[in-house]
């Protein structure tokens, strides 16, 4: 029995069975250096997926490593938040500085669930209201809440929530209703498809909006710019909050703007973040308006969020981010892949659509004789980058998308080899597809 089979086989005797795994024949990840992982086995990847956008700029950073090491050495691993930490205020400094939020005000979770969870709570609290909006086809965790708001069924596990949600348009241009629309006619028909939910579905105050600018797990798919724009003009008329959830768009991965909603031109009520912050250590926050964070009146604190080796990690990512513009970076390799993927498009009727913003970015699979979404097709894509060398992820409504966010260090090299194996991958399932 091999490494990876004998490992799948105690995984399996004591983990849950609703625990995704990636691939036919799971791997296990022993080693990484800049933008590429070893496996057990010995074999070698580069590494399109980090963790599911988890590790931002790669793997074995020096400058992440040596702000670490650095803590572990004072012996403080842990105090919790009932002490001053100094790693914790400086960074809430730069992220309430970089939020554009007026008066903004930071806490530190240690996931992007607990973060949503976080920002419900505020914004019910403050609007003194359980209902909230939220996007079809949308994730935002796997906690109680966090699933109330999530719109896609493979993810919601009860009918039930603490919260009565409602769902909007925005990111669902491939229904047939919105056939053919220009940006400007699907934006008001979302607006207006507001306005009757509004009127008619809610029942007095509603506490808040909560979107992803691109919706992650949905398979990257994305409403057009201005939509949030739009969408706020509308909720501010009765006060109604708005919450963008910035796990996986956040720190200038798109290359568009340094957070997600900056293609929107809108500066939200609220922000939450998460994975890549840490570049793989555990750490998640919210940043709002002062007057929301400070409106609870019973005592809060996070025992592990904030913790001084997640918060020197996050330190030095941040800086990192920011001293070698890697938002610029994500704009220029983010175009190399995504150009190359949509010319290669026209050959391959597998591939229903190539979208992406920066270094996030999804390739859609369809049956090439029916259109109709393929699941298996996806997988048969993701198989074929396996062996060829480059690990991707998954995702979509219908479980039929490639969707990738290599690090944001990437090079203009990795970028053309990743592009190269991508292709060679969708053309020899295209061609299996149409034997």
């Amino acid at each position: 029995m091999s490494e990876h089979a004998n490992l799948l086989k105690r995984h399996r005797a004591v983990m849950p069975s609703w625990m995704a795994l990636n691939y036919q024949d799971p791997i296990e990840i022993v080693g990484g250096k800049g933008n590429r992982v070893t496996d057990a086995e010995g074999k070698g990847y580069l590494d399109f997926f980090t963790g599911i956008l988890t590790n931002m700029l790669g793997y074995d950073v020096p400058e992440v490593r040596e702000a670490v090491e650095r803590q572990l050495a004072t012996g403080v691993v842990h105090t919790s938040t009932a002490y001053l930490l100094r790693g914790q205020i400086e960074l809430a400094e730069k992220i309430a500085r970089l939020s554009g939020i007026p008066d903004a005000k930071v806490f530190f979770t240690n996931s992007g669930t607990e973060a949503n969870e976080t920002a419900l709570l505020l914004a019910a609290y403050a609007r003194r209201s359980q209902q909230v909006l939220a996007m079809r086809q949308s994730y935002h965790g796997r906690s109680f809440a966090a699933t109330g708001v999530t719109g896609n069924r493979a993810w919601t596990n009860v009918s039930f929530s603490p919260l009565d949600v409602h769902f909007l348009h925005g990111a669902d241009r491939h229904l047939p209703q919105f056939a053919g629309m220009s940006d400007e006619r699907y934006i008001d028909a979302c607006v207006q498809d507001l306005r009757h939910v509004l009127a008619t579905a809610t029942g007095g105050d509603v506490a808040a909006l909560i979107a992803e600018p691109i919706q992650g797990v949905g398979g990257f798919t994305m409403p057009p710019d201005g939509l949030f724009a739009a969408y706020k003009s509308v909720l501010d008329e009765s006060g109604v909050l708005f919450i963008s959830d910035e796990v996986q768009t956040g720190w200038g991965r798109t290359g568009q703007s340094f957070w997600g909603i900056g293609g929107h031109g809108v500066t939200p009520d609220m922000m939450t973040f998460a994975k890549g912050l840490g570049n793989g250590f555990a750490v998640g926050g919210v940043v709002a308006r002062g007057d929301l964070m400070d409106g609870l009146h019973a005592v809060g604190i996070s025992t592990f969020g904030g913790n001084p080796i997640s918060m020197a990690a996050a330190n030095a990512t941040l800086d990192y981010v920011l001293d070698h513009d890697l938002q610029a970076n994500a704009a220029r390799r983010g175009a190399t892949i995504i150009g190359g993927l949509a010319s290669a498009r026209e050959r391959l009727p597998i591939v229903r659509d190539v979208r992406g913003k920066g270094l996030m970015f999804a390739v859609e699979l369809g049956d090439p004789r029916t259109g109709e979404p393929s699941a298996p097709l996806a997988a048969a894509v993701m198989e074929a980058t396996r062996e060829r060398g480059l690990l991707v992820g998954k995702g979509g409504l219908y479980g039929n998308v490639v969707r990738m966010a290599p690090p944001m260090t990437l090079t203009d090299a990795e970028a053309v080899e990743g592009l190269g194996i991508l292709i060679a991958s969708l053309e020899a399932v295209n061609e299996e597809a149409a034997s």
